[in-house]
């Protein structure tokens, strides 16, 4: 994803905001939970205010929501359960914004369409991230598809600014569940990999024969007496006919 490579070299440049908010007292699960409640206002102003503003304002918490693991870098104080709660709150956020915009489409004449449309694209955007979570707790790198959280945000906020919120439904009600299959796919070819991987091995174990020479001896000289006294009572009966 492009995203993922901007958004990594965005990161290693704000460490410095990061470390001045860190010398302010902030730490990063206050900017976290800080993040929920801006989008959470952004939400009402698209839904009770002007949509325009609104989304220009989704473009700011956006942002603002990378600000809280530049605070972590900068200070050292990541954590397993600062990286849980933010993942967390981050789906909220992503919900609470298409609250809102379900709020505004239900006063247009596009109720209707535009509420299964923003069903679709919610459920959309949360599988994302839950198939990439199950495929990480199960060991595969899952950052496949096409609408990440950042591309979903820019292609909301532009067509909220343009007053064409049903285009952005249109397009994430797609997208965002043909992204969530597109991972499916990436983590079902990645486990038949390791399935061949291991039986391979297996197939092509050499058999161990042994090469102990007295073993052999002991197991092959009763046959031989076996042979030899064979041979002896053949002897004496042709010996009695003649």
């Amino acid at each position: 994803m492009i995203s993922e490579h901007i958004g990594a070299w965005i990161r290693t440049r704000i460490l410095f905001i990061g470390r001045f908010l860190g010398n302010l007292g902030l730490t990063p699960n206050m900017l976290t939970i800080a993040g929920l409640l801006l989008n959470a206002g952004v939400a009402a102003v698209i839904a009770f205010w002007d949509i325009r503003i609104g989304g220009i304002l989704l473009l700011f918490a956006s942002a603002f929501d990378m600000l809280d693991g530049a605070v972590a870098r900068a200070t050292g104080k990541t954590s397993k359960f600062g990286g849980f709660l933010d993942s967390t709150l981050d789906r909220y956020s992503e919900s609470i914004v298409y609250l809102g915009v379900l709020l505004y489409i239900v006063d247009t004449t596009d109720a209707k369409t535009g509420s299964i449309l923003t069903l679709l694209a919610t459920t959309g955007a949360l599988l994302i991230s839950y198939t990439r979570a199950r495929a990480e707790a199960a060991g595969y790198h899952a950052s496949v598809g096409l609408v990440a959280r950042p591309e979903r945000v820019i292609l909301l906020a532009i067509c909220l600014i343009l007053k064409e919120p049903l285009w952005a439904l249109w397009a994430l009600a797609i997208l965002t569940h043909l992204t969530a299959f597109t991972r499916i796919a990436h983590v079902w070819r990645l486990s038949q990999q390791d399935v061949a991987s291991t039986v391979q091995p297996a197939a092509s174990t050499p058999r161990v024969v042994s090469t102990n020479t007295n073993t052999k001896t002991v197991k092959t000289a009763p046959a031989q007496d076996n042979v030899q006294t064979s041979r002896r009572a053949q002897r004496r009966k042709s010996g009695t006919r003649r």
